[in-house]
């Protein structure tokens, strides 16, 4: 999730936007580009400049953050912060110890180990930071419940699964799906059957359906849910990720200590406490062998549909066959 350090962003600030949610990341640019706007002195609030970090020279550099001849307040947004030559980064360093008073600097970096360095350095200058990680599997639907209060609506977290379950893990799928419901609620909590209302066609067919079914041992309506999901366009490695995060679940419980509380368990599993008795249903007629042979089923699909295999959707029909045959064995 998107975590802050330090206050909300204003003029004469450097913020470090990182991660590689590009959600989450964006969301930041546009709330510190409104805080500033917000807080304007000009009625024509605040003159923004996006570049890349492969594009900015010294002289660039200075023009955009050095006193303004017409006295506008401004926000500068350097993207791919990664690619900064690396003659710059002193210049930016020097900077973020001596602020403009008129400017916000807003830096975005996508993530992983490129330009490591120079978010070190940032980092000991003391700059804020906003963290853009995208949620857990499980972590969505608290995602969904905050979306939907953000909005000025309210959700409890069993509708918040059922819409997870039918749109899926992208974030802006997900905020969108959020922004129509709380919009067409008319002020009423959003529920099952709404969610079901809007999204029941796309809910039949998902990579969950399939993967709830497998793990059920249902061969045949597994099978025909797969073909369902991929003829409207699910992608394969929704249904491994689905498949592999349902038994994964499964495992963390059939193996947690006995005699733990609800809450308890349930932290141990990584689940919301509700969705328990879900695993304790699908737990019978699973052993540790099955689960295993399914676990080593699931690993050889996900890499097939990521170009082991040249056909992914026989790698997912057998993948679908070895799992549900896999319910019951010993």
């Amino acid at each position: 999730m998107a975590a802050r350090k330090n206050s909300a962003p204003k003029l004469g600030d450097v913020l470090l936007v990182t991660g590689s949610e590009t959600f989450l990341a964006d969301r930041a640019v546009r709330s510190a580009i409104a805080a500033v706007s917000k807080e304007a002195a000009s009625s024509d609030g605040v003159e923004v400049t996006e570049i890349n970090g492969g594009d900015l020279d010294v002289g660039v550099f200075a023009e955009l953050t050095g006193p303004s001849l017409f006295a506008a307040e401004r926000v500068l947004v350097l993207r791919l912060l990664e690619n900064l030559p690396a003659e710059m980064v002193p210049h930016l360093i020097d900077y973020a110890g001596a602020t403009s008073d008129d400017v916000l600097v807003v830096l975005v970096h996508s993530g992983g180990q490129k330009g490591k360095a120079v978010l070190d350095k940032l980092r000991k200058a003391s700059v804020n930071e906003v963290v853009a990680t995208a949620p857990k599997t499980w972590e969505l639907p608290q995602f969904v419940v905050g979306e939907i209060r953000l909005l000025g609506g309210g959700i409890d977290e069993r509708a918040a699964t059922a819409l997870v379950d039918a749109v899926g893990h992208d974030l802006r799928a997900l905020a969108g799906a959020c922004s129509q419901l709380v919009s067409d609620s008319g002020g009423k909590p959003i529920t099952q059957e709404l969610i079901s209302q809007y999204f029941g066609g796309r809910a039949e067919v998902t990579s969950f359906a399939v993967a709830d079914a497998a793990i059920a041992g249902r061969t045949e309506p597994a099978l025909e849910q797969l073909r369902w999901a991929l003829d409207c366009g699910v992608a394969a490695v929704l249904v491994t990720s689905a498949m592999a995060g349902g038994l994964r679940g499964l495992a963390k419980y059939t193996s947690a200590p006995s005699g733990l509380r609800e809450a308890d368990l349930a932290r141990e599993v990584g689940v919301p406490p509700w969705k328990l008795k879900t695993l304790k249903q699908q737990a019978r007629g699973w052993t540790a062998g099955g689960l295993a042979a399914a676990i080593k089923a699931v690993a050889q699909a996900d890499a097939d549909v990521k170009g082991a295999s040249g056909d992914a959707g026989y790698a997912l029909e057998r993948m679908v066959i070895t799992v549900s045959r896999a319910h019951g064995r010993r």
